[in-house]
């Protein structure tokens, strides 16, 4: 069986699928978009798997925070921009109404 990707455009349009769906897990990686026409390179991809497939989202950078989510971009001590892992699973928690929602980051699962 081959994996299908499905690219949801809006946030608003991934939250209703993780409501609808109601998924075990999401999962997100922090990409640095080297295409960025502003100095800001942090972006975020969220996926949701079902059984319909993979849902994916990016969320892009504007004005400090990310431009759909609204997840602040925070600097570490040593200046560099970032998202934190903590910022991303509360944000998703929250927004889909589910404490127990499992909320896995690409590189660490």
């Amino acid at each position: 069986m081959s994996e299908k990707y499905i690219r949801v455009k809006t946030w608003e349009d991934f939250k209703r699928l993780g409501t609808e769906l109601k998924p075990e897990a999401v999962v997100y990686s922090i990409d640095q978009n080297g295409m960025s026409k502003t100095k800001e390179l942090t972006c975020l991809r969220l996926i949701l798997p079902a059984s319909s497939g993979y849902y994916v989202y990016l969320d892009f950078p504007k004005d400090g925070a990310l431009r759909e989510t609204g997840i602040p971009i925070r600097e570490d001590r040593l200046g560099n921009r970032c998202l934190r892992d903590e910022d991303v699973t509360r944000f998703l928690r929250d927004a889909f109404g589910r404490a127990d929602l499992q909320v896995y980051s690409f590189w660490t699962t």
